[in-house]
């Protein structure tokens, strides 16, 4: 069972999206927060799995509240849902170690499909946001490809593997199956990945892993599409 926070100032919103998740299998909506402070607090309460939060709330807004869920409490992945998808959203909320970024418009299996990819230590994107990553971050895409392709020359031949499955959105049971590996080893080397690429999580790792090209353009399902 994946238990979900779900935090939003408008409680017909969360009372539309609750319906949404819980008519998925395996999903439970364990609190609501009305701000971002209530939505710290409540985390820290029952520990969820995914912390679902609005972007612009009361008194702490969604980013800011994300960021202190994820500097805390590490077993919780934090992804935000939006109406807005504007660049200095998504590159914040990718900064402060965001797994998700939905869009409230997006389709209600998309949002099914985010909580359980970020729950399973992957990460989703909507399309639209994806794009926007691909296209690299403000259009300095060139740039960005160029250092991206430095990095993971650093890496060995079966961790640029691992990050290009990263990319891909895999989750880690997924990366062990496709390479036929143990989970437990692909865990280390997804950690010494992150740990040499200097990043902080799975979505700024495939970010890498698509500047790079490791990961084949489809725009469907990353940190740039379901990033990883």
């Amino acid at each position: 069972m994946i238990r979900v926070l779900l935090a939003d100032d408008e409680a017909m919103i969360r009372a539309g999206v609750r319906a949404i998740l819980t008519a998925g299998d395996g999903i439970e909506v364990v609190a609501e927060a009305a701000d971002g402070r209530e939505a710290i607090e409540l985390a820290r309460a029952h520990r969820p799995d995914v912390a679902l939060l609005d972007i612009r709330m009361p008194r702490l807004d969604g980013l800011a509240a994300g960021e202190e869920i994820v500097r805390t409490l590490p077993g919780t992945a934090v992804a935000m849902l939006t109406t807005f998808s504007e660049d200095a959203y998504v590159a914040r909320a990718l900064g402060g170690g965001a797994t998700g970024f939905l869009l409230k418009s997006g389709d209600p299996h998309e949002l099914i499909a985010g909580v359980r990819a970020v729950a399973g230590g992957a990460a989703f994107l909507s399309p639209k946001v994806a794009r926007y990553v691909i296209d690299g971050l403000g259009g300095r895409r060139i740039g960005r490809e160029s250092a991206a392709r430095a990095r993971v020359a650093a890496l060995t031949p079966r961790e640029r593997e691992v990050l290009g499955l990263v990319g891909a959105g895999l989750s880690n049971p997924e990366i062990a199956a496709r390479l036929h590996l143990v989970e437990g080893t692909v865990k280390a080397y997804v950690s010494a990945v992150l740990d040499r690429l200097e990043v902080k999580n799975r979505v700024q790792a495939a970010i890498v892993a698509h500047e790079a090209g490791l990961v084949a353009d489809d725009g469907a399902r990353t940190a740039p599409g379901a990033p990883g």
